[in-house]
């Protein structure tokens, strides 16, 4: 009789979830930075493909991935997390290795010979004289299957917000996006030391392929390991008012009438001036992620002459992502804020977001000093790369502090979308202004050439965090939860 009175140990599933979402992230972020480390020294001088080529194709990824965004989250909160995530990552895995078979394409459609194989397309493509075809033919095939890509990552954060929300109480919801957004990092940081020597034994093509088929064996674990906290086995009664403490809370100041969530309309979701500022917060900052995640390895190239295969380019890029590990802090601060400050959490989020904000300031410095060596800059991105990881932890978070979990997924494909168009804009303008700064050896504040370039677009990279803050402080100034 005593032990039924001792009370139960509370189990603790919720981070195996977490940790599923960690891996789908490090996975879907692995099978984006692909293109970007083959691109220069594999695939370019197979199709001729110059800054503005690479500029159109991470771009339209870029818009591509916004207007998914826009439907993935209400999919999402449609299907619901289980089946919306399955079908998130099964068609994004498709994506990344439709991209292995851009060179046969290429190949078939120019000179009619389709089932030629890997190198037979290699060979078929070197004996074309029409190199406006090659490239134009080989751009469009891989935009298309960078739109693939695009259409089932969009799902990622969407399903992965919810699932969260479903098994965190808004306490530990940032620490926890921190660790599973962590995922972006460790794909970022995994990749440059293994995707380069796929590719360079084994043909780029099987780069795609085999990055792309760990989405699959992700879809198993996912099948069996993920349920509602509520009817899950492995959730004990303990873990689960552990979760719903909030939903507890609620109830019982509502003298204990439970609080029905109502579902709240797409075009509704635009009214609240909370949907705004999380919008505006990610449309500024998200295409600065992109920017460092797509861009790094050529501009090792380019300004130092370091290929993406070569031992100290695959060094540097992995000591780079390694400092954005420190992101993981992003998740911690606010927390403390909340329980040692007496904050609620918007404010401690947004307290840590303006710390964050002032740390890409230091990209203003990334080209000046890279003129005496190039780990400047490459521990310069790395600390504001770690900073904006810190700040996207937080601005997800907020979504979960002011709206109902029926609408998570929704509204943050909403702001998935603003920050695709950001990325649409920065990659587009990158390439163009790379090509036409190289091309004309323009000067600019004492660089030339394609320097003078990354240097504008560091100097931009650096202020867009504490302009996105001032304006969503502006408009929504005080925590204000929404009630439907």
């Amino acid at each position: 009789m005593a032990l039924k009175n001792i009370q139960e140990k509370m189990t603790h599933y919720r981070w195996t979830i977490c940790g599923l979402l960690f891996f789908a992230t490090t996975i879907n972020y692995m099978d984006r930075q692909v293109l970007s480390l083959t691109w220069k020294d594999f695939i370019a001088p197979e199709f001729h493909w110059t800054n503005t080529d690479y500029g159109n194709i991470t771009a339209l990824f870029s818009i591509f991935y916004a207007i998914s965004m826009l439907f993935a989250g209400r999919f999402v909160d449609w299907m619901d997390t289980k089946k919306g995530f399955l079908w998130a990552i099964g068609v994004w895995s498709v994506g990344a290795i439709l991209h292995a078979f851009c060179g046969i394409a290429t190949s078939g459609f120019v000179t009619g010979h389709w089932l030629v194989g890997f190198e037979g397309a290699k060979k078929a493509i070197g004996t074309i004289d029409d190199i406006g075809m090659i490239v134009t033919v080989s751009v469009t095939f891989f935009v298309f299957a960078r739109f693939v890509l695009a259409l089932g990552e969009a799902g990622n954060f969407p399903a992965a917000i919810k699932a969260t929300a479903e098994y965190f109480p808004k306490k530990d919801r940032a620490f926890s996006t921190s660790i599973f957004n962590a995922g972006a990092t460790v794909g970022a940081l995994v990749a440059p030391v293994s995707i380069p020597a796929i590719a360079s034994h084994f043909g780029w093509e099987m780069a795609f392929i085999v990055i792309g088929a760990l989405g699959f064996v992700w879809m198993g674990f996912w099948l069996f390991l993920y349920k509602k906290p509520h009817v899950h086995p492995k959730v004990n009664k303990a873990e689960l008012n552990y979760i719903n403490q909030d939903k507890i809370a609620e109830t019982a100041a509502n003298n204990n009438v439970e609080i029905i969530e109502k579902k709240i309309s797409f075009f509704e979701s635009f009214k609240y001036k909370q949907t705004w500022a999380f919008a505006i917060g990610k449309f500024m900052t998200d295409g600065v992620w992109w920017f460092y995640l797509f861009w790094t390895p050529a501009y090792l190239s380019d300004v130092y002459g370091l290929s993406s295969d070569t031992t100290m380019a695959q060094v540097l890029l992995f000591v780079l992502y390694a400092i954005t590990l420190l992101s993981i802090i992003g998740g911690w601060l606010p927390s403390y804020f909340v329980n040692k400050k007496g904050m609620n959490p918007y404010a401690g989020r947004m307290r840590s977001m303006l710390i964050f904000a002032f740390f890409p300031l230091l990209a203003l410095l990334a080209q000046p000093l890279g003129y005496y060596s190039y780990w400047f800059p490459v521990i310069i991105i790395g600390i504001a790369a770690a900073a904006h990881q810190a700040w996207s932890a937080n601005i997800f978070s907020t979504v979960g502090d002011m709206f109902p979990k029926s609408a998570i997924a929704t509204i943050t494909g909403i702001g998935g979308m603003a920050g695709g168009i950001g990325a649409f804009l920065i990659n587009k303008g990158s390439g163009v202004l790379f090509d036409f700064a190289a091309t004309n050896n323009w000067k600019f504040f004492g660089f030339e050439g394609i320097k003078s370039g990354y240097f504008i677009i560091f100097s931009i990279c650096s202020v867009t965090y504490l302009m996105g803050w001032v304006i969503m402080k502006t408009l929504v100034p005080k925590y204000k939860p929404i009630v439907l």
